[in-house]
């Protein structure tokens, strides 16, 4: 579930999306307005409704939690926790509170919104004011529709459309203590939800992060003083800090969309820097790409597990049996391809990689490996303390070449030229692939192709030191493009719905 706001006597219950933090106080606001609030946050991912967090997310939202409760506590509340199917325990909780509504800020899976539904229906059967808020969008699906009245599957006229429209102004919360009932419900401890890995792999997480708003609004100010300034271009290199790192601040509700677009655009006013509207519109477009992807899912609701488009499901992709090794080896960072295998380990250590990265890895896994995209979506959701349905369907959809607005089937990431063109003095592949760090700058995106007498001025020994490629790159991509001709006739017009 999310956060609930619950209280006695004009009672209010506010359920948000996973945190109520800045950007997202729409539900609390009213919450507020309305009487006593006790904050209470449900863990629902064992149900129907939910998709179950991965491990990186779920560490993610344990500090996440932890800090919220801190920043209620400075304003005289306190977070309350549950765990269950979560309209059961809501209703539950209404009724042992007396409480007069419930709201909450709507999310957009299509099994959430089935649940939202019925929770709405039954909370307005009992007399309890049940209502919903925009706080996790510029633009919410059901309002942006083509010519035809329907929805858009390609992001250029659907961006191009939504530069039309207005975006909200963001909304404060009012200042002082929040309105606390006399008594507390009791609560099991954060411990209790069970988020943290019982095998301690998160150090490098912890390393890397500091969940919370207060974090977001501190790499918001880092970003928009910093890197904003020449993001278009260097966003795409991954040795730098050029990326706003912001998606799972973004992804937990911690900062919001709303705000992103006004603190960034009002820079034009107060920075006066030549060119920097360029480079704020190239971000806000970036956010249109989350914008665009909560709109095909809602269309779409079938895409987080089957293609888009009907004629890929007949894709001829390899058996599991055959793949297993060469899935493993994806996933360990161990494919003998230094970029992918760079990508993986700092996903793995820091439940993060950087955008350009995943697009490569992602092409190598559905290409060059013929393993189904659905494999990378799932390790992707294990992985990613950013692991966003919407976002993670789009993108491996793009990459395989069957969903909406997807790379051709013949874009086929060449790892080696995107390496050398993105990183082309190694710096990012030293840091993550130190086996291959004493190799010159010309030898690391490629060591297999080195001489040997590289690899002997290296003290490098291929195979040993580091692995061999686990496919040939060259007869990979003859490979997929023999498998995509298969069915390359097929109509593929009609999206599935």
């Amino acid at each position: 579930m999310g956060v609930t706001w619950l209280a006695r006597s004009g009672i209010r219950v506010a359920e948000q999306d996973v945190v109520v933090t800045a950007g997202a106080h729409a539900a609390l606001i009213a919450a507020c307005a309305a009487g006593p609030v006790v904050p209470v946050y449900v863990l629902d991912d064992e149900t129907p409704a939910h998709r179950k967090l991965g491990g990186a997310s779920r560490w993610w939202l344990h500090h996440s939690l932890a800090s919220l409760d801190a920043a209620l506590r400075e304003r005289g509340s306190r977070l309350l926790l549950a765990k269950g199917e979560s309209g059961a325990v809501l209703r539950s909780l209404v009724k042992k509170a007396g409480a007069g509504a419930v709201y909450w800020n709507r999310r957009y899976e299509p099994a959430i919104i089935a649940r939202d539904k019925v929770l709405k229906a039954d909370l307005l059967a009992e007399e309890v004011d049940a209502r919903s808020f925009n706080a996790s969008l510029l633009f919410e699906p059901h309002t942006v529709q083509n010519k035809s009245g329907g929805p858009f599957q390609v992001f250029t006229p659907f961006w191009r459309h939504c530069l039309t429209l207005p975006v909200d102004e963001p909304v404060k919360l009012p200042r002082g203590d929040f309105p606390v009932p006399a008594a507390w419900p009791a609560s099991p401890g954060l411990a209790e939800l069970e988020l943290l890995p019982a095998i301690k792999w998160d150090a490098g997480l912890a390393a890397a992060w500091v969940p919370g708003e207060a974090a977001a609004m501190k790499r918001l100010k880092q970003f928009t003083t910093g890197a904003m300034a020449d993001y278009a271009d260097r966003r795409n290199l991954p040795d730098v800090d050029g990326t706003s790192a912001l998606s799972p601040y973004l992804h937990f509700g911690e900062i919001g969309p709303v705000q992103l677009v006004h603190r960034t655009r009002r820079l034009v006013g107060e920075r006066q820097v030549t060119g920097l509207t360029g480079q704020i519109e190239h971000f806000v477009r970036e956010l249109g790409w989350r914008e665009f992807s909560h709109h095909l899912l809602f269309h779409y609701p079938a895409t987080t597990d089957v293609p888009m488009y009907p004629k890929y499901a007949a894709f001829p992709w390899r058996d599991p049996a055959d793949y297993a090794d060469d899935l493993r080896a994806w996933q360990r960072g161990r494919t003998g391809v230094p970029i992918v295998d760079a990508g993986m380990r700092q996903l793995w250590t820091t439940g993060w990689m950087h955008n350009r990265v995943r697009m490569i890895v992602a092409s190598f896994l559905t290409k060059n490996l013929l393993i189904p995209w659905q494999e990378g979506a799932r390790w992707f959701w294990d992985t990613l303390v950013d692991a966003s349905l919407p976002q993670n369907s789009l993108g491996w959809q793009w990459a395989a070449g069957c969903g909406a607005d997807a790379a051709p089937y013949f874009r086929i990431f060449n790892p080696v030229l995107q390496s050398a063109k993105f990183d082309g003095g190694g710096r990012y592949l030293r840091h993550w692939v130190p086996e291959i760090a004493r190799l010159p700058d010309v030898s690391l995106h490629a060591p297999w192709e080195a001489k040997p007498a590289v690899w002997l001025a290296a003290k490098f020994s291929p195979g040993q030191d580091y692995p061999k490629p686990i496919v040939s790159l060259s007869e990979s991509r003859d490979r997929a493009l023999a498998a995509y001709a298969r069915i390359k006739g097929a109509d593929s017009t009609s999206p599935l719905l």
